[in-house]
């Protein structure tokens, strides 16, 4: 099984690299946030003439979620089901084959003083309880997406500089890590422990791919039962230096 995860910054403006990539690189499983349209206007047909399915829960200009897979899944929920905001453009649900795989794009959260940045720090604590009422550590389950939120100082490129930026912050670094302690594997990390890896690349900085200027804020996490299978993990950048991209690039994890 191959899974790939991508911030595609408006679905419809990256299709072309999307289509692209999935020709080439041939994933079973593609998850894709900030798809930034509505249902109605998702473009399906692209996905299909693939050979993939396709499901999807969005809005316009803003969030979005996406599932592209070979496989039919067999189980799809969208949002939080704890009677809060369930934020469906957020958060989504689906097993394909005998994996669950849970897409989600997690609140950037704005400022430190703002309201946003609170919400996601719940955010990733209503996660956890979701793990909990759905899964044990002994399913095969993935936790995909961009996660808005780099682990480690070696996550980022200056991080000498982010104390107080809210992907990086102490509160929203120990927010994640409360998640994992759920029972999960950085699946990336398990073959890449060395710095200066990165899956976000800020428009505002000038040729920053070829810097290496970037962030990792998107994520492939499994349960252990599921992290044991895991060959491979990587990041291709390459779609990153096309025409028209996305801020994000392509995270890639390959299991048995």
């Amino acid at each position: 099984m191959k899974i790939a995860t991508f911030n595609a910054n408006s679905v419809r403006s990256r299709l072309e690299i999307i289509i692209a990539w999935l020709k080439t690189n041939e994933p079973d499983v593609l998850c894709i946030q900030e798809t930034k349209v509505v249902d109605k206007d998702f473009p399906s047909p692209a996905f299909v003439d693939a050979g993939y399915n396709v499901i999807f829960c969005g809005e316009k200009s803003y969030n979005g979620v996406a599932l592209i897979s070979r496989q039919k899944p067999s189980e799809i929920r969208f949002g939080f089901d704890d009677g809060k905001q369930a934020d469906e453009t957020r958060l989504m649900c689906a097993k394909v084959g005998s994996v669950y795989v849970i897409n989600t794009y997690v609140p950037q959260g704005r400022e430190i003083d703002h309201p946003m940045y609170q919400y996601k720090l719940e955010w990733f604590a209503r996660l956890k309880d979701y793990f909990n009422r759905h899964f044990t550590g002994k399913t095969k389950m993935l936790w995909v997406g961009d996660l808005n939120v780099a682990p480690d100082a070696i996550d980022i490129h200056n991080a000498q500089e982010q104390a107080n930026h809210v992907c990086f912050h102490v509160d929203v670094r120990k927010a994640f890590a409360d998640t994992m302690a759920w029972g999960l594997v950085d699946v990336f990390r398990k073959y890449h422990p060395e710095p200066g890896q990165y899956t976000f690349f800020d428009y505002r900085t000038i040729n920053a791919v070829k810097r290496n200027m970037g962030w990792r804020i998107d994520h492939i996490i499994a349960t252990p039962v599921l992290a044991a299978k895991s060959r491979n993990s990587y990041i291709d950048v390459r779609p990153r230096l096309m025409e028209k991209p996305s801020d994000h690039t392509f995270l890639v994890a390959e299991f048995d």
